[in-house]
């Protein structure tokens, strides 16, 4: 696996290095060692899927607040999607900034993203489904989110949303917060 540093201290794309033969190719998508070594939260204690029907599908801006504060790892195993962190620790030198990136089935990219970060995505292609592995349960009290165009991030979505939850098009506007 390398290892590829997003813009966030402790944010990485993670391609895989596949060794190929006759039959095809063998890759690792996930080391705990390699993980520990990198200082990444490499527990792993839940594993969700996500199917989407449409393109330009909109899940997020979701996290977790504290003490129930995750860490992911986000794979698209079908389809393609584009995926966006929003850097919401306070103290961060990069608190409200995001970070973009195209996940494929055929690239084969993940991305880590620590605690203390929204994460959210939009189908690019129709019938998507999205591996996420979670470091914390899922607790409903501490499930949130924020707005996905809130201009306090101004985030660049390629397309226009065609579909979104009510919950997710209503979260409220980004505040100075603790999470």
């Amino acid at each position: 696996m390398r290892f590829i540093p997003t813009k966030f201290a402790g944010s990485y794309l993670i391609e895989p290095e596949p060794f190929s033969d006759d039959r095809g190719f063998f890759a690792r998508i996930y080391c705990r060692n390699e993980f520990k070594k990198k200082g990444l939260n490499p527990n792993f204690v839940q594993c969700n899927i996500s199917y989407n029907r449409v393109r330009n599908t909109l899940r997020g801006m979701h996290y977790q607040k504290a003490p129930y504060g995750e860490a992911k790892l986000v794979k698209c195993i079908r389809g393609a999607i584009y995926d966006v962190i929003i850097d919401l620790r306070c103290n961060s030198e990069t608190v409200t900034q995001w970070f973009g990136v195209e996940l494929t089935a055929e690239n084969r990219k993940s991305v880590y993203i620590p605690e203390g970060f929204a994460h959210g995505f939009l189908t690019i292609t129709d019938d998507t489904e999205v591996l996420y592995q979670m470091s914390e349960f899922f607790h409903a009290e501490s499930s949130s989110g924020v707005r996905w165009n809130d201009p306090a991030f101004a985030i660049d979505w390629p397309e226009k949303i065609a579909v979104i939850s009510d919950r997710d098009a209503h979260y409220p506007d980004f505040k100075e917060f603790a999470l």
